[in-house]
Protein backbone atom coordinates (compact mmCIF):
# COMPACT_ATOMS: atom_id res chain seq x y z
CA UNK A 1 0.00 0.00 0.00
CA UNK A 2 1.06 3.48 -0.90
CA UNK A 3 1.20 5.71 1.91
CA UNK A 4 -1.18 9.32 2.25
CA UNK A 5 2.51 11.01 1.27
CA UNK A 6 3.69 9.10 -1.62
CA UNK A 7 0.11 9.15 -2.97
CA UNK A 8 0.42 12.91 -2.50
CA UNK A 9 3.60 13.51 -4.14
CA UNK A 10 2.16 11.84 -7.00
CA UNK A 11 -0.10 14.29 -8.34
CA UNK A 12 0.02 16.95 -10.28
CA UNK A 13 -3.01 19.26 -10.80
CA UNK A 14 -2.64 22.15 -13.34
CA UNK A 15 -4.71 24.19 -16.04
CA UNK A 16 -4.05 25.05 -19.57
CA UNK A 17 -4.67 28.85 -20.43
CA UNK A 18 -4.47 30.37 -23.94
CA UNK A 19 -5.87 33.35 -26.19
CA UNK A 20 -8.30 31.47 -28.28
CA UNK A 21 -7.41 29.06 -30.95
CA UNK A 22 -3.75 28.87 -29.29
CA UNK A 23 -4.53 25.38 -29.53
CA UNK A 24 -5.00 24.70 -25.94
CA UNK A 25 -7.56 21.89 -26.38
CA UNK A 26 -5.82 20.25 -29.03
CA UNK A 27 -2.91 20.23 -26.49
CA UNK A 28 -5.24 19.10 -24.15
CA UNK A 29 -6.35 16.09 -26.40
CA UNK A 30 -2.78 15.12 -27.21
CA UNK A 31 -1.89 14.69 -23.26
CA UNK A 32 -4.59 12.15 -22.54
CA UNK A 33 -3.43 9.99 -26.34
CA UNK A 34 0.13 10.29 -24.81
CA UNK A 35 -1.37 9.53 -21.26
CA UNK A 36 -3.20 6.40 -22.70
CA UNK A 37 -6.07 7.84 -21.82
CA UNK A 38 -7.91 7.89 -25.59
CA UNK A 39 -7.05 5.69 -28.41
CA UNK A 40 -7.19 8.52 -31.12
CA UNK A 41 -7.38 12.38 -30.56
CA UNK A 42 -10.14 14.50 -31.79
CA UNK A 43 -9.23 17.93 -33.56
CA UNK A 44 -11.57 20.76 -32.23
CA UNK A 45 -12.69 22.01 -35.77
CA UNK A 46 -16.43 22.64 -35.20
CA UNK A 47 -19.55 20.10 -36.40
CA UNK A 48 -17.07 18.87 -39.44
CA UNK A 49 -14.73 16.57 -37.10
CA UNK A 50 -15.06 14.47 -34.65
CA UNK A 51 -15.24 16.64 -31.08
CA UNK A 52 -13.01 16.64 -28.90
CA UNK A 53 -13.08 15.22 -25.70
CA UNK A 54 -12.92 17.92 -23.37
CA UNK A 55 -15.11 20.00 -25.57
CA UNK A 56 -18.42 17.66 -24.22
CA UNK A 57 -21.17 20.62 -24.25
CA UNK A 58 -23.19 20.27 -27.30
CA UNK A 59 -22.71 23.92 -28.18
CA UNK A 60 -18.64 23.53 -27.63
CA UNK A 61 -19.13 20.74 -30.43
CA UNK A 62 -21.03 22.89 -33.09
CA UNK A 63 -18.60 26.03 -32.49
CA UNK A 64 -15.36 24.21 -31.91
CA UNK A 65 -14.88 26.29 -28.79
CA UNK A 66 -14.52 25.45 -25.28
CA UNK A 67 -16.86 27.06 -22.99
CA UNK A 68 -16.82 25.71 -19.93
CA UNK A 69 -14.12 24.48 -17.98
CA UNK A 70 -13.76 20.58 -17.99
CA UNK A 71 -11.04 18.23 -16.01
CA UNK A 72 -9.65 15.02 -16.87
CA UNK A 73 -7.49 12.80 -15.12
CA UNK A 74 -5.38 10.12 -16.50
CA UNK A 75 -2.19 8.15 -15.19
CA UNK A 76 1.08 8.45 -17.05
CA UNK A 77 4.68 7.65 -16.06
CA UNK A 78 3.86 6.71 -12.51
CA UNK A 79 1.77 10.35 -12.20
CA UNK A 80 -1.95 10.82 -11.72
CA UNK A 81 -2.48 13.48 -13.46
CA UNK A 82 -5.75 16.33 -13.16
CA UNK A 83 -5.90 18.72 -16.38
CA UNK A 84 -8.05 21.81 -15.82
CA UNK A 85 -8.96 22.32 -19.47
CA UNK A 86 -10.28 26.67 -19.67
CA UNK A 87 -12.12 28.43 -21.65
CA UNK A 88 -10.04 30.75 -24.06
CA UNK A 89 -12.74 33.30 -24.57
CA UNK A 90 -11.92 36.60 -22.36
CA UNK A 91 -16.35 36.41 -22.15
CA UNK A 92 -15.70 33.00 -19.96
CA UNK A 93 -12.50 34.58 -18.13
CA UNK A 94 -14.37 34.30 -14.68
CA UNK A 95 -14.88 29.97 -15.00
CA UNK A 96 -11.33 29.82 -15.83
CA UNK A 97 -10.36 32.27 -12.87
CA UNK A 98 -11.85 30.20 -10.60
CA UNK A 99 -10.51 27.13 -12.18
CA UNK A 100 -7.30 28.43 -11.67
CA UNK A 101 -7.57 28.55 -8.06
CA UNK A 102 -7.64 24.93 -8.22
CA UNK A 103 -4.55 24.64 -10.25
CA UNK A 104 -1.03 24.11 -8.91
CA UNK A 105 0.52 25.10 -12.43
CA UNK A 106 -0.61 26.13 -15.55
CA UNK A 107 0.37 25.35 -18.67
CA UNK A 108 0.22 28.98 -21.01
CA UNK A 109 -0.26 27.65 -24.88
CA UNK A 110 1.20 30.45 -27.37
CA UNK A 111 0.77 30.63 -31.20
CA UNK A 112 4.16 30.57 -32.81
CA UNK A 113 3.03 33.10 -35.96
CA UNK A 114 1.13 35.36 -32.84
CA UNK A 115 2.88 35.32 -30.31
CA UNK A 116 1.87 36.56 -27.12
CA UNK A 117 -1.91 37.70 -26.87
CA UNK A 118 -4.29 40.28 -25.00
CA UNK A 119 -6.12 37.02 -23.44
CA UNK A 120 -2.80 35.37 -22.44
CA UNK A 121 -1.45 38.69 -20.89
CA UNK A 122 -4.88 38.49 -18.76
CA UNK A 123 -4.80 35.00 -17.84
CA UNK A 124 -1.26 35.23 -16.85
CA UNK A 125 -1.45 37.83 -14.01
CA UNK A 126 -4.09 35.63 -12.45
CA UNK A 127 -1.19 32.62 -12.07
CA UNK A 128 1.40 35.56 -11.28
CA UNK A 129 -1.18 36.98 -8.22
CA UNK A 130 -0.78 33.20 -6.75
CA UNK A 131 3.19 32.75 -7.90
CA UNK A 132 1.98 29.37 -9.41
CA UNK A 133 4.48 27.81 -11.72
CA UNK A 134 3.97 28.75 -15.59
CA UNK A 135 5.01 26.53 -18.19
CA UNK A 136 5.37 28.05 -22.13
CA UNK A 137 4.22 25.93 -24.69
CA UNK A 138 4.88 27.61 -28.09
CA UNK A 139 2.75 25.83 -30.77
CA UNK A 140 1.79 25.74 -34.01
CA UNK A 141 5.64 25.03 -34.92
CA UNK A 142 4.39 23.16 -37.85
CA UNK A 143 3.52 26.28 -40.13
CA UNK A 144 5.33 29.34 -40.64
CA UNK A 145 6.12 30.98 -36.65
CA UNK A 146 7.82 34.27 -35.88
CA UNK A 147 11.91 33.80 -34.88
CA UNK A 148 12.10 31.48 -31.92
CA UNK A 149 14.18 34.12 -30.22
CA UNK A 150 12.09 36.66 -30.92
CA UNK A 151 9.20 34.87 -29.23
CA UNK A 152 10.75 34.38 -25.85
CA UNK A 153 12.23 37.78 -25.75
CA UNK A 154 8.56 38.82 -26.24
CA UNK A 155 7.26 36.59 -23.45
CA UNK A 156 9.38 38.01 -21.38
CA UNK A 157 8.52 41.75 -22.17
CA UNK A 158 4.92 41.34 -22.34
CA UNK A 159 4.92 39.46 -19.25
CA UNK A 160 7.48 40.45 -16.86
CA UNK A 161 8.84 36.52 -16.39
CA UNK A 162 12.55 35.31 -17.64
CA UNK A 163 12.72 31.94 -19.78
CA UNK A 164 14.47 29.78 -20.63
CA UNK A 165 14.19 27.42 -23.75
CA UNK A 166 14.10 23.51 -22.53
CA UNK A 167 14.24 22.48 -26.52
CA UNK A 168 15.11 24.60 -29.44
CA UNK A 169 13.17 24.05 -32.70
CA UNK A 170 14.68 22.67 -35.81
CA UNK A 171 12.56 24.97 -38.31
CA UNK A 172 9.16 25.84 -38.74
CA UNK A 173 6.57 25.18 -41.36
CA UNK A 174 6.69 22.42 -43.66
CA UNK A 175 10.63 22.55 -42.94
CA UNK A 176 10.01 21.41 -38.97
CA UNK A 177 11.62 18.55 -38.17
CA UNK A 178 12.04 18.43 -34.39
CA UNK A 179 13.49 20.00 -31.27
CA UNK A 180 17.01 19.91 -29.74
CA UNK A 181 17.15 18.67 -26.27
CA UNK A 182 19.15 21.32 -24.12
CA UNK A 183 19.53 18.78 -21.06
CA UNK A 184 19.93 15.51 -23.45
CA UNK A 185 22.10 17.35 -25.47
CA UNK A 186 20.82 15.59 -28.68
CA UNK A 187 18.34 15.94 -31.27
CA UNK A 188 14.88 14.64 -31.24
CA UNK A 189 13.43 14.06 -34.73
CA UNK A 190 10.19 13.26 -35.53
CA UNK A 191 7.95 11.59 -37.94
CA UNK A 192 4.65 11.67 -38.76
CA UNK A 193 2.31 9.33 -37.79
CA UNK A 194 -1.03 10.68 -38.74
CA UNK A 195 -2.06 13.28 -36.57
CA UNK A 196 -4.31 10.89 -34.56
CA UNK A 197 -1.43 9.01 -33.64
CA UNK A 198 1.79 9.37 -31.62
CA UNK A 199 4.90 10.70 -33.57
CA UNK A 200 7.73 9.00 -33.80
CA UNK A 201 10.56 10.33 -32.33
CA UNK A 202 14.69 9.16 -33.74
CA UNK A 203 17.52 10.49 -31.01
CA UNK A 204 21.26 11.82 -32.76
CA UNK A 205 23.81 13.32 -31.62
CA UNK A 206 24.12 16.86 -32.87
CA UNK A 207 27.70 15.76 -34.51
CA UNK A 208 26.45 12.39 -35.80
CA UNK A 209 27.17 12.19 -39.20
CA UNK A 210 23.72 11.40 -40.14
CA UNK A 211 22.14 14.33 -39.06
CA UNK A 212 22.90 15.74 -42.05
CA UNK A 213 20.90 12.99 -43.95
CA UNK A 214 18.09 13.63 -41.94
CA UNK A 215 17.87 17.87 -41.92
CA UNK A 216 20.46 18.97 -44.75
CA UNK A 217 23.72 20.68 -43.88
CA UNK A 218 22.49 24.24 -44.15
CA UNK A 219 19.64 23.22 -41.05
CA UNK A 220 22.54 21.49 -39.18
CA UNK A 221 25.20 24.49 -39.02
CA UNK A 222 21.94 26.79 -38.34
CA UNK A 223 21.40 24.82 -35.05
CA UNK A 224 24.59 24.46 -33.80
CA UNK A 225 25.03 28.29 -34.10
CA UNK A 226 21.63 28.90 -31.81
CA UNK A 227 22.94 26.02 -29.37
CA UNK A 228 25.71 28.36 -28.96
CA UNK A 229 24.24 31.13 -28.26
CA UNK A 230 21.69 29.73 -25.99
CA UNK A 231 24.59 28.33 -24.01
CA UNK A 232 25.50 32.14 -23.39
CA UNK A 233 21.91 32.64 -21.90
CA UNK A 234 20.90 32.16 -17.94
CA UNK A 235 20.92 29.15 -16.55
CA UNK A 236 18.40 26.82 -15.27
CA UNK A 237 16.77 27.27 -11.61
CA UNK A 238 14.10 24.85 -10.83
CA UNK A 239 13.15 26.79 -7.67
CA UNK A 240 12.69 30.09 -9.96
CA UNK A 241 10.13 27.78 -11.88
CA UNK A 242 8.37 26.45 -8.62
CA UNK A 243 7.94 30.20 -7.50
CA UNK A 244 6.66 30.80 -11.03
CA UNK A 245 9.85 33.66 -11.53
CA UNK A 246 11.47 31.15 -14.11
CA UNK A 247 9.26 29.97 -17.52
CA UNK A 248 10.23 26.58 -19.43
CA UNK A 249 9.76 27.13 -22.58
CA UNK A 250 8.87 24.45 -25.09
CA UNK A 251 8.24 24.31 -28.83
CA UNK A 252 6.00 21.96 -30.93
CA UNK A 253 3.06 21.11 -32.66
CA UNK A 254 0.02 19.89 -30.85
CA UNK A 255 -1.62 19.17 -34.23
CA UNK A 256 1.21 16.88 -35.93
CA UNK A 257 1.89 15.47 -32.44
CA UNK A 258 5.74 16.84 -32.59
CA UNK A 259 7.14 17.94 -29.42
CA UNK A 260 4.09 16.80 -27.31
CA UNK A 261 5.45 13.78 -25.36
CA UNK A 262 8.73 15.18 -24.71
CA UNK A 263 6.95 18.30 -23.15
CA UNK A 264 4.98 16.17 -21.13
CA UNK A 265 7.37 14.30 -19.60
CA UNK A 266 9.56 17.29 -19.23
CA UNK A 267 6.38 19.38 -17.06
CA UNK A 268 5.62 16.38 -14.92
CA UNK A 269 9.53 16.46 -13.11
CA UNK A 270 9.43 20.44 -12.81
CA UNK A 271 6.15 21.38 -11.63
CA UNK A 272 5.06 20.90 -8.25
CA UNK A 273 3.03 18.24 -6.37
CA UNK A 274 -0.08 19.60 -4.55
CA UNK A 275 0.66 23.02 -2.94
CA UNK A 276 -0.94 24.28 0.58
CA UNK A 277 -3.90 26.63 0.32
CA UNK A 278 -4.70 29.32 3.07
CA UNK A 279 -7.52 29.54 5.34
CA UNK A 280 -8.92 31.76 8.26
CA UNK A 281 -7.10 29.39 10.41
CA UNK A 282 -3.91 30.07 8.89
CA UNK A 283 -1.87 27.80 5.92
CA UNK A 284 -3.61 24.08 5.60
CA UNK A 285 -0.62 21.35 5.37
CA UNK A 286 -1.05 19.18 2.26
CA UNK A 287 -0.07 16.10 3.91
CA UNK A 288 -1.94 16.43 6.81
CA UNK A 289 -4.17 13.37 7.34
CA UNK A 290 -7.12 15.40 7.86
CA UNK A 291 -9.62 15.87 4.86
CA UNK A 292 -10.66 19.25 3.26
CA UNK A 293 -11.47 20.52 0.57
CA UNK A 294 -13.57 23.58 -1.41
CA UNK A 295 -16.09 23.65 -4.15
CA UNK A 296 -14.57 25.77 -7.24
CA UNK A 297 -17.25 25.05 -9.75
CA UNK A 298 -20.73 24.10 -10.23
CA UNK A 299 -22.15 22.54 -13.46
CA UNK A 300 -25.97 21.27 -13.87
CA UNK A 301 -27.04 18.67 -16.40
CA UNK A 302 -23.28 17.02 -17.37
CA UNK A 303 -25.49 14.02 -17.62
CA UNK A 304 -28.98 15.20 -19.35
CA UNK A 305 -30.80 11.62 -18.41
CA UNK A 306 -30.07 11.77 -14.93
CA UNK A 307 -31.00 16.30 -14.63
CA UNK A 308 -28.15 15.74 -12.28
CA UNK A 309 -25.93 19.08 -10.75
CA UNK A 310 -22.38 18.22 -9.36
CA UNK A 311 -20.00 20.40 -7.55
CA UNK A 312 -16.29 20.41 -8.53
CA UNK A 313 -13.96 19.95 -5.60
CA UNK A 314 -10.30 20.55 -4.87
CA UNK A 315 -8.91 18.61 -2.11
CA UNK A 316 -6.49 20.60 -0.30
CA UNK A 317 -4.81 18.21 2.11
CA UNK A 318 -5.34 14.34 3.67
CA UNK A 319 -7.45 11.88 1.99
CA UNK A 320 -10.85 11.94 0.76
CA UNK A 321 -13.25 7.84 1.21
CA UNK A 322 -16.28 7.25 0.37
CA UNK A 323 -19.31 7.32 2.54
CA UNK A 324 -17.17 8.73 5.46
CA UNK A 325 -18.99 11.80 7.19
CA UNK A 326 -18.26 15.29 6.21
CA UNK A 327 -18.92 18.63 7.59
CA UNK A 328 -20.11 21.86 5.13
CA UNK A 329 -19.03 24.69 7.25
CA UNK A 330 -21.01 26.88 5.27
CA UNK A 331 -24.21 25.52 6.46
CA UNK A 332 -23.19 23.64 9.78
CA UNK A 333 -24.28 20.57 8.44
CA UNK A 334 -22.66 17.04 8.41
CA UNK A 335 -22.93 14.86 5.24
CA UNK A 336 -21.69 11.52 3.70
CA UNK A 337 -20.73 11.96 -0.01
CA UNK A 338 -21.38 8.76 -1.51
CA UNK A 339 -21.32 8.83 -5.39
CA UNK A 340 -17.64 10.72 -5.58
CA UNK A 341 -16.61 11.18 -8.91
CA UNK A 342 -13.65 11.51 -11.02
CA UNK A 343 -13.49 13.20 -15.05
CA UNK A 344 -12.88 12.37 -18.06
CA UNK A 345 -14.60 15.45 -19.58
CA UNK A 346 -18.52 14.22 -19.31
CA UNK A 347 -17.08 10.96 -18.59
CA UNK A 348 -17.19 9.64 -15.06
CA UNK A 349 -16.20 6.73 -12.52
CA UNK A 350 -17.32 6.64 -9.25
CA UNK A 351 -14.33 6.50 -6.51
CA UNK A 352 -13.30 5.05 -3.19
CA UNK A 353 -10.67 7.32 -2.27
CA UNK A 354 -9.10 10.53 -3.36
CA UNK A 355 -6.05 12.62 -2.02
CA UNK A 356 -4.89 16.08 -1.89
CA UNK A 357 -4.59 17.48 -5.34
CA UNK A 358 -7.12 15.44 -6.84
CA UNK A 359 -10.20 16.95 -8.19
CA UNK A 360 -13.74 15.24 -7.32
CA UNK A 361 -17.25 15.79 -8.56
CA UNK A 362 -19.99 15.35 -6.10
CA UNK A 363 -24.06 15.17 -6.49
CA UNK A 364 -24.83 18.67 -4.96
CA UNK A 365 -28.91 18.51 -3.51
CA UNK A 366 -28.43 22.16 -3.87
CA UNK A 367 -26.30 23.07 -0.84
CA UNK A 368 -23.21 24.28 -2.63
CA UNK A 369 -22.43 27.26 -3.22
CA UNK A 370 -18.77 28.68 -4.95
CA UNK A 371 -15.85 28.68 -2.59
CA UNK A 372 -17.46 26.75 -0.09
CA UNK A 373 -15.27 24.78 2.40
CA UNK A 374 -16.03 20.83 3.24
CA UNK A 375 -13.94 19.49 6.33
CA UNK A 376 -13.64 16.86 8.74
CA UNK A 377 -16.34 17.13 11.78
CA UNK A 378 -14.69 19.39 14.30
CA UNK A 379 -13.28 21.45 11.74
CA UNK A 380 -14.27 25.17 11.02
CA UNK A 381 -11.68 27.08 9.40
CA UNK A 382 -12.65 28.47 5.74
CA UNK A 383 -10.57 28.30 2.50
CA UNK A 384 -10.05 31.98 1.81
CA UNK A 385 -12.94 33.29 -0.52
CA UNK A 386 -13.18 33.16 -4.79
CA UNK A 387 -13.81 36.39 -6.18
CA UNK A 388 -16.39 36.62 -8.38
CA UNK A 389 -16.34 39.05 -11.73
CA UNK A 390 -18.40 42.08 -12.03
CA UNK A 391 -21.24 41.84 -14.91
CA UNK A 392 -20.77 44.21 -17.65
CA UNK A 393 -24.04 43.47 -19.56
CA UNK A 394 -27.33 42.74 -18.88
CA UNK A 395 -30.53 41.59 -20.33
CA UNK A 396 -34.33 41.05 -19.08
CA UNK A 397 -35.12 37.81 -19.42
CA UNK A 398 -38.72 36.22 -19.19
CA UNK A 399 -40.14 33.04 -20.71
CA UNK A 400 -42.02 33.10 -24.44
CA UNK A 401 -44.43 30.58 -23.44
CA UNK A 402 -46.02 31.79 -19.51
CA UNK A 403 -47.11 28.09 -19.40
CA UNK A 404 -43.56 27.11 -18.88
CA UNK A 405 -43.07 29.23 -15.82
CA UNK A 406 -41.93 26.03 -13.56
CA UNK A 407 -39.44 25.09 -16.07
CA UNK A 408 -38.14 28.98 -16.56
CA UNK A 409 -38.20 29.10 -12.89
CA UNK A 410 -36.16 25.89 -12.20
CA UNK A 411 -33.51 26.39 -15.28
CA UNK A 412 -33.01 30.08 -13.97
CA UNK A 413 -32.25 28.84 -10.55
CA UNK A 414 -29.67 26.29 -11.51
CA UNK A 415 -27.71 28.24 -13.73
CA UNK A 416 -27.56 30.97 -11.59
CA UNK A 417 -26.15 28.36 -8.02
CA UNK A 418 -23.63 27.57 -10.63
CA UNK A 419 -22.53 31.13 -10.37
CA UNK A 420 -21.06 31.90 -14.25
CA UNK A 421 -24.03 33.50 -15.18
CA UNK A 422 -25.28 36.24 -12.43
CA UNK A 423 -29.10 35.75 -12.65
CA UNK A 424 -30.93 38.55 -10.64
CA UNK A 425 -34.54 38.73 -9.22
CA UNK A 426 -36.68 42.15 -9.31
CA UNK A 427 -37.18 42.64 -5.18
CA UNK A 428 -40.60 42.08 -4.33
CA UNK A 429 -42.03 40.56 -7.83
CA UNK A 430 -42.36 36.80 -8.95
CA UNK A 431 -40.83 35.50 -11.14
CA UNK A 432 -41.98 36.65 -14.95
CA UNK A 433 -39.13 38.17 -15.68
CA UNK A 434 -35.37 38.40 -14.03
CA UNK A 435 -32.04 40.01 -15.12
CA UNK A 436 -29.26 38.33 -16.46
CA UNK A 437 -25.64 39.98 -15.85
CA UNK A 438 -22.83 38.31 -17.48
CA UNK A 439 -19.03 38.99 -17.88
CA UNK A 440 -18.87 38.71 -21.88
CA UNK A 441 -21.96 38.90 -24.06
CA UNK A 442 -20.98 35.33 -25.61
CA UNK A 443 -22.42 34.01 -22.22
CA UNK A 444 -25.95 35.43 -23.20
CA UNK A 445 -25.32 32.81 -26.10
CA UNK A 446 -24.41 29.92 -23.89
CA UNK A 447 -27.64 30.73 -21.06
CA UNK A 448 -30.00 31.15 -24.13
CA UNK A 449 -28.90 27.74 -25.36
CA UNK A 450 -29.22 25.32 -22.53
CA UNK A 451 -32.44 27.32 -21.56
CA UNK A 452 -33.89 25.32 -24.47
CA UNK A 453 -32.00 22.51 -24.66
CA UNK A 454 -31.99 21.24 -21.25
CA UNK A 455 -35.16 23.26 -19.83
CA UNK A 456 -37.23 23.39 -22.68
CA UNK A 457 -37.61 27.20 -22.53
CA UNK A 458 -37.19 29.88 -25.28
CA UNK A 459 -36.71 33.20 -24.03
CA UNK A 460 -37.96 36.63 -24.62
CA UNK A 461 -34.22 39.04 -23.79
CA UNK A 462 -34.06 43.02 -24.01
CA UNK A 463 -31.25 44.24 -23.43
CA UNK A 464 -30.48 47.09 -20.40
CA UNK A 465 -28.55 49.93 -19.91
CA UNK A 466 -26.40 49.03 -16.49
CA UNK A 467 -22.76 48.57 -17.08
CA UNK A 468 -22.27 48.29 -12.97
CA UNK A 469 -23.52 46.16 -10.46
CA UNK A 470 -22.80 47.50 -6.66
CA UNK A 471 -23.46 45.22 -3.76
CA UNK A 472 -25.27 47.49 -0.41
CA UNK A 473 -23.42 47.08 2.41
CA UNK A 474 -25.65 49.03 4.73
CA UNK A 475 -28.49 50.80 3.96
CA UNK A 476 -30.20 53.16 6.09
CA UNK A 477 -33.86 52.64 5.35
CA UNK A 478 -36.19 50.28 3.51
CA UNK A 479 -34.50 49.51 -0.12
CA UNK A 480 -37.74 50.86 -1.62
CA UNK A 481 -37.36 54.16 -0.56
CA UNK A 482 -33.77 54.70 -1.85
CA UNK A 483 -33.59 57.80 -3.74
CA UNK A 484 -32.19 56.43 -7.12
CA UNK A 485 -30.67 58.14 -10.21
CA UNK A 486 -32.14 57.66 -13.70
CA UNK A 487 -31.12 54.38 -15.53
CA UNK A 488 -30.99 52.25 -11.92
CA UNK A 489 -32.81 49.83 -10.31
CA UNK A 490 -32.50 48.02 -7.10
CA UNK A 491 -31.79 43.96 -8.08
CA UNK A 492 -32.22 41.05 -5.40
CA UNK A 493 -29.56 37.92 -5.71
CA UNK A 494 -30.68 34.42 -5.20
CA UNK A 495 -28.88 34.68 -1.85
CA UNK A 496 -31.01 37.93 -0.90
CA UNK A 497 -28.42 40.19 -0.86
CA UNK A 498 -29.39 43.67 -2.21
CA UNK A 499 -27.44 45.60 -5.09
CA UNK A 500 -28.04 48.37 -7.52
CA UNK A 501 -27.22 48.16 -11.13
CA UNK A 502 -26.62 51.68 -12.71
CA UNK A 503 -24.66 53.32 -16.06
CA UNK A 504 -22.25 55.34 -15.70
CA UNK A 505 -19.45 55.36 -12.52
CA UNK A 506 -20.70 59.14 -11.99
CA UNK A 507 -23.90 57.52 -10.57
CA UNK A 508 -22.08 55.95 -7.44
CA UNK A 509 -21.63 59.89 -6.53
CA UNK A 510 -25.41 60.68 -6.41
CA UNK A 511 -26.18 57.61 -4.78
CA UNK A 512 -24.11 57.96 -2.05
CA UNK A 513 -24.89 61.60 -2.16
CA UNK A 514 -28.64 61.52 -1.90
CA UNK A 515 -28.92 58.72 0.34
CA UNK A 516 -27.01 59.28 3.63
CA UNK A 517 -25.81 56.37 5.19
CA UNK A 518 -25.77 54.35 2.37
CA UNK A 519 -22.58 52.35 1.47
CA UNK A 520 -22.16 49.99 -1.39
CA UNK A 521 -19.14 47.59 -1.62
CA UNK A 522 -17.21 47.54 -5.35
CA UNK A 523 -16.16 44.08 -5.00
CA UNK A 524 -18.76 41.31 -5.53
CA UNK A 525 -17.20 38.07 -3.42
CA UNK A 526 -18.39 34.36 -2.77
Amino acid sequence: MATLQEEISRRRTFAIISHPDAGKTTLTEKFLLYGGAIAQAGEVKGKRERAAKSDWMEIEKQRGISVTSSVMQFQHGGYCINILDTPGHQDFSEDTYRTLMAADSAVMVIDGAKGVEPQTRKLFKVCALRNIPIFTFINKMDRETRDPLELCEEVERELGIDTYPVNWPIGCGKEFAGVYDRDKRCILHFTDAGHAKKAGITEIELDDPALVDLIGQARRDTLADEVELLGAGRDFDLDAVRHGKLSPVFFGSALTNFGVEPFLNAFLEMTTPPLPRVSDAGEVDVYSPEFSAFVFKIQANMNKAHRDRLAFMRICSGRFERDTEYFHVQSGRKMRLSQPQTMMAAEREIVDEAYAGDIIGVFDPGIFSIGDTITMPGKKFRFSGIPTFEPEHFMLVSPKDTMKRKQFVKGVEQIAQEGAIQIFKIPDSGFEDVVVGVVGTLQFDVFEYRMKNEYGVDLRMSGLPYEHLRLIRECPCDVKDLMLCSGSRVLEDFKGCKLIAFGGEWSVGFLTKHNEGLILDDWLSV
